[in-house]
């Protein structure tokens, strides 16, 4: 056990807004979602991605809880905030639900930020390992967003070299890569990205299916990885952001990585 759930502040998250889904999908995709919610058993929307009675809930109330987050911070109820939700998001492009993904989660919170408190420099920092495509696909044109992120590649949903930038910066790692390709990554590429933008907020794409116990991919990360890049987040944050970081869950698919893992990045946060 690692002791921090009587340190944290709990909130039940609430049902995203029409609204606020608007500001990054489509209203047919939204639609399409809405309709195909089955009222029994499982629905398929692809090979990897279904839906089961509560499935629309569920993935309005992973959205909503980003709104929360973002409101709580940028009102200084609460100097960070991690959002324990599921479905994850990361996948979810304007108009495609894939990846296990329905609504993009960190694209909700993030365009919340942007229009609701009018920053102009937002980041998002993605450590899954799997590329987040629907992020990118959502902000590749918004100059007011930076996305660094690593990913194992090749590897579902096999994109992310194309369409690098100055502001789409996508560090593809091959199968096999620890800790020490991982850092190389952040300190090589991401922090001085980080520290050119330098940005008013830093949402974290959190999927810790890089991690080596976890047998959805191949990469050898642990939970000393995430805390060190944790960290790292957190300094550009205090420099820059006024210390505003919001974490939300993606990836991380064996329980038992998956919750070290968590502690380990939470554990940070909370310092």
């Amino acid at each position: 056990m690692s002791g921090l759930m009587p340190l944290l502040i709990q909130q039940a998250a609430p049902l995203a807004t029409r609204e606020q889904l608007l500001r990054v999908h489509t209203a047919a995709h939204i639609e399409m979602i809405e309709a195909t919610q089955p009222t029994e058993g499982i629905m398929n929307l692809d090979l990897d991605t279904a839906m089961c009675p509560d499935s629309l809930n569920a993935a309005l109330r992973a959205a909503g809880a980003m709104v929360l987050a973002v409101d709580s911070v940028m009102l200084q109820k609460n100097h960070n905030a991690f959002c324990s939700v599921r479905p994850p998001g990361h996948h979810a492009t304007r108009n495609r639900a894939m990846g296990f993904c329905l609504f993009n989660n960190i694209a909700v919170g993030i365009a919340h930020a942007l229009e609701s408190y009018k920053l102009a420099r937002v980041a998002v920092v993605d450590f899954d390992v799997h590329h987040g495509n629907g992020t990118e696909d959502i902000f590749r044109d918004d100059p007011r967003v930076l996305m660094v992120s690593t990913f194992q590649h090749p590897l579902y949903p096999y994109g992310g070299i194309e369409g690098r930038s100055e502001r789409m910066v996508n560090i593809p790692l091959a199968e096999g890569s620890g800790g020490n390709a991982f850092r190389a990554a952040v300190e090589g590429y991401w922090l001085p990205a980080l520290h050119a933008f330098k940005p008013q907020m830093i949402f974290i794409s959190a999927g810790f299916d890089a991690h080596r116990d976890d047998e959805l991919a191949g990469m050898n990360l642990l939970e000393d990885d995430y805390a060190w890049v944790t960290e790292k987040i957190k300094n550009v944050a205090e420099q820059y952001a006024e210390g505003r970081i919001i974490s939300a869950l993606e990836g991380g698919y064996d329980l038992g990585a998956l919750g070290r893992s968590v502690a380990a990045h939470v554990a940070v946060l909370m310092k």
